[in-house]
C-alpha cells in the first residue's frame, strides 16, 4: 500500500503558494445587501465587481428564479450622506430605484423600462416610503441646489411622475433640522414616524424619533418626540401591525429595543447585555421585525459577534436565542415564521439566508460566492483580548497562517499584518473574508483589532475614542502587534499595518508616531484633519468635533493629530491606494501625504483608480490592490512570493 500524504514543503513565511490566487478576490463575487419582502417576493442589490462595479435590483418570486429588475446599466445607489443605503423601494407593480448616475428616481416598468420621476438637477433622495393612499412617495431628499452645504428635508414625490419635468412638484413635508432619516408610515396611514439630528452630531451620538399625525392634505402636523435626544442614540423605528412603534434606544450602556404605544416608551429587551443596532453609516439597516406570532425578531451584537433573538413584547415568555451558525448577520427581513438576512461565519462567506422562525432551520437563497475554498487552507479567526493603555482591555480576531502544504523553517516566526476597521465606530468583521485568507495561506498572520471606539461592545468602550482618535486606536493596535509577538505568533522585527478610511488614518499615525511596525498599507486614508473638516461632506463635517475637539478652539491638537504634518515620524515604506473619484476621503490627502513621504525619500507606492470612490467596486481595481498588497508585503518582509506579480512603481523621491 502506498501513502499519498505529502510532507509539507519547507519555505519562508510568505513565500508559500496558495491555490487562492489574487483574482479569486473578485471574480465571481458579488457584494449582497438591502433584503425585502414584498408579499411573496423576496428582493436584495447584487453589486457586481464584474459589471464595473453596478449594483443590481434582484427579484425572486415565490417558488420562480431570480431575475434582475432594475433598468440595464441603472447603478442602484444613491449618494445622500455619501454613504447612501436604502436605494429602492418595491411594493407590488410600484418599483422605484435611485439611478446613481443622475442622483434621479426612476419608476420601473415593464421591459425594466425606468422612467424619472424626479427632476434633473442637484437633488438626491434615499430611503423610500410608499405613501399609496395619497398616490406617492416619501424619500429623503439632500439638496445640492444653493450654497453652503446641502439642505436635507423629507418630501414627498408624486407616483404620477409629474415631478419629473417640474421640481414644484416634490412637496417638503419635514425640515429645519441638519438631517433628517427613516420616514415610516404608520400602516394606517395616520401618523409618520422619522428620525432627525444636528450637527456635531452624527446619529449614534444622539438622535430623537419623532412622530407627528398626518392632516388630511398628508402635511405633519406638529411633532412629538418620543424617544431620543441630542445625547441618547435612537434607531430604525418600525410600526407594528396594532399601531405601536419599534425602535433601538440606547437610553443605558447597550441600545435596545423599545415599544412605544402611543404615551410611553417601555424596554423590551431589559438585562440583555447586547447592541440591537449599528450605527446609522447607511440608510435602512433593518436589525429587527414582528413574526406572525407577534413575537420581534432581532439582531444583537455582543462581544463582537451577532446573534438572532426572539423576543415576546408581553414578557410572558422569556428571550430565547436561535441555534444559528453564524457571527455575522445583517439586512434582517421578517414575514410570518420566516426571516431573511445576510449572513457569515468565520467558514462562510456572506450569504442570503432564510430562516424558519418555528425550527430554526435555514437555507441558502444566494451566496455572494460559489468558491469553495479547501477547509484546510482556510485560517478560522480566533477571538483575542489582550491589554492595552490604561489597565484596559482590548479586542480582536486572529487568523495565523494556515498551508497544509508548507511549512517554514524551524526557528522562525511570520510576519504579522495588522488591520482594522474604518468608521471608526464600526467593527471587526468575523465571517470569512478572502483578502485575509489570501495572506495566511501565504504564510501571513493577521490581527484584526476591535479597537475602543468600536462597536459590539456597549457604550462605554464606544465612547473610548471620544477625543482620543488617533490615539486610542493606535494604542490598541500597537499593543496588539506587540502581544501577539509576545505570544509567539508573529516575528516582532515584521510587523505592518493597514487599513482604509477611518483606520487609513491609524495606519498612518502608527507610522509617524510610532516605531513598531516596518511597513503600512493605507486604503484612502486621511492624513491632514484639518483639511479633511474643511473639505468633506456634510454628514461627517463635524465628527472630528467628538473625535478630536471642536474646531478651531482645538485646532492644535488637529495638527498635532495629523501624520502628514509630521513627515520627520515616517521612516518606513507605505503603499497608498486611492479612489480618484473619492468625496469622503478626497484624492487631494492621498496627494499630500504622497508629496510628503517623496519630499523626505521614504520608499512608497501610489496607486490612484479612475472611476472609484470610497471602497473599490471594479474587478480589476479590487485585484490590482490585492496583487499590489503581497508584492509590498514581499519587498519589505523580504520573501519572494510565489505568485507572478505585476511589478510595483516604487518611488522614493519628488519626481
Amino acid at each position: 500500500m502506498t501513502n499519498d500524504v505529502r510532507s509539507p514543503v519547507v519555505a519562508p513565511y510568505g513565500a508559500w503558494s496558495s491555490s487562492i490566487a489574487p483574482e479569486a478576490i473578485a471574480s465571481g463575487f458579488v457584494r449582497l445587501a438591502e433584503t425585502r419582502w414584498d408579499g411573496d417576493d423576496l428582493l436584495w442589490l447584487e453589486t457586481r465587481p464584474d459589471d464595473a462595479g453596478r449594483t443590481t435590483l434582484v427579484r425572486l418570486r415565490a417558488g420562480g428564479m431570480a431575475e434582475d429588475i432594475s433598468p440595464p446599466r441603472v447603478n442602484v445607489r444613491t449618494r445622500v450622506h455619501e454613504y447612501g443605503g436604502a436605494s429602492y423601494l418595491a411594493a407590488g407593480d410600484v418599483v422605484v430605484v435611485s439611478d446613481f448616475a443622475t442622483g434621479r428616481l426612476l419608476r420601473v416598468g415593464p421591459g425594466r423600462a425606468g422612467v424619472p420621476i424626479t427632476p434633473e438637477g442637484a437633488w438626491r433622495y434615499a430611503d423610500l416610503e410608499l405613501d399609496d393612499r395619497r398616490g406617492r412617495l416619501l424619500a429623503i431628499r439632500e439638496d445640492h441646489t444653493g450654497p453652503g452645504e446641502a439642505v436635507n428635508a423629507i418630501v414627498a414625490i408624486p407616483l404620477d411622475g409629474s415631478a419629473g419635468g417640474d421640481a414644484s412638484a416634490v412637496q417638503v413635508l419635514v425640515g429645519g433640522s441638519d438631517f433628517v432619516s427613516s420616514p415610516r408610515l404608520a400602516p394606517d396611514g395616520r401618523r409618520l414616524a422619522w428620525l432627525r439630528w444636528d450637527h456635531p452630531n452624527l446619529p449614534w451620538d444622539g438622535t430623537e424619533c419623532v412622530v407627528a399625525a398626518l392632516g388630511a392634505a398628508g402635511i405633519p402636523g406638529p411633532g412629538r418626540v418620543v424617544a431620543g435626544d441630542a445625547a441618547t442614540w435612537s434607531a430604525q423605528p418600525r410600526w407594528s401591525l396594532d399601531g405601536s412603534l419599534v425602535l433601538a434606544v440606547e437610553q443605558g450602556e447597550w441600545i435596545g429595543l423599545y415599544r412605544w404605544d402611543g404615551e410611553r416608551l417601555a424596554a423590551l429587551t431589559p438585562g440583555i447585555e447586547a447592541e440591537f443596532a449599528e450605527p446609522d453609516w447607511n440608510f435602512g439597516y433593518s436589525s429587527h421585525g414582528v413574526a406572525g406570532d407577534g413575537s420581534l425578531i432581532a439582531i444583537g451584537r455582543a462581544r463582537g459577534r451577532d446573534c438572532l433573538w426572539r423576543i415576546d413584547p408581553t414578557g410572558s415568555r422569556g428571550p430565547t436565542v436561535f441555534d444559528l451558525p453564524f457571527t455575522e448577520l445583517a439586512w434582517l427581513a421578517v414575514r410570518g415564521r420566516e426571516a431573511v438576512a445576510i449572513a457569515a461565519a468565520p467558514d462562510m462567506f456572506r450569504a442570503l439566508v432564510r430562516i424558519d422562525l418555528e425550527t430554526g432551520a435555514w437555507t441558502v437563497v444566494r451566496r455572494s460566492s460559489d468558491r469553495d475554498l479547501d477547509p484546510t487552507h482556510v485560517s478560522v479567526g480566533e477571538p483575542v483580548e489582550f491589554p492595552t493603555t490604561g489597565n484596559r482591555t482590548a479586542h480582536g480576531i486572529l487568523y495565523r497562517p494556515t498551508n497544509p502544504a508548507f511549512r517554514a523553517p524551524e526557528g522562525r516566526l511570520p510576519p504579522l499584518v495588522v488591520a482594522s476597521h474604518g468608521g471608526p465606530t464600526s467593527a471587526a468583521y468575523s465571517g470569512l473574508h478572502l483578502p485575509f485568507q489570501l495572506l495566511t495561506s501565504r504564510g501571513i498572520a493577521v490581527l484584526d483589532v476591535d479597537y475602543g471606539g468600536s462597536t459590539g461592545y456597549g457604550k462605554a468602550y464606544r465612547k473610548r475614542l471620544e477625543g482620543t482618535w488617533g490615539v486610542t486606536d493606535v494604542d490598541d493596535c500597537v499593543a496588539g502587534a506587540l502581544e501577539m509577538a509576545r505570544r509567539g505568533e508573529a516575528d516582532s522585527a515584521r510587523l505592518a499595518i493597514e487599513g482604509g478610511s477611518a483606520s487609513g488614518y491609524t495606519t498612518l499615525c502608527a507610522l509617524a508616531f510610532r516605531d513598531v511596525f516596518r511597513a503600512g498599507v493605507s486604503y484612502f486614508g486621511l492624513g491632514n484633519l484639518e483639511a479633511f473638516a474643511a473639505e468633506t461632506h456634510k454628514f461627517e463635517s463635524r465628527y472630528l468635533d467628538r473625535l478630536i475637539g471642536p474646531y478651531p478652539e482645538a485646532l492644535e491638537t488637529y495638527r498635532e493629530r495629523s501624520p502628514i504634518l509630521h513627515p520627520e515620524g515616517f521612516s518606513r515604506p507605505v503603499l497608498i491606494l486611492q479612489g480618484l473619484d473619492d468625496h469622503v476621503v478626497p484624492p487631494s490627502e492621498a496627494e499630500r501625504i504622497v508629496a510628503a513621504l517623496a519630499a523626505k525619500g521614504i520608499p512608497h507606492v501610489y496607486l490612484p483608480f479612475e472611476g472609484e470612490d470610497h471602497g473599490f467596486r471594479q474587478a480589476a481595481n479590487i485585484v490590482r490592490s490585492a496583487q499590489a498588497e503581497i508584492a509590498f508585503y514581499g519587498r519589505v518582509f523580504g520573501f519572494v512570493p510565489a505568485d507572478d506579480l505585476p511589478p510595483l512603481p516604487w518611488r522614493s523621491a519628488a519626481g
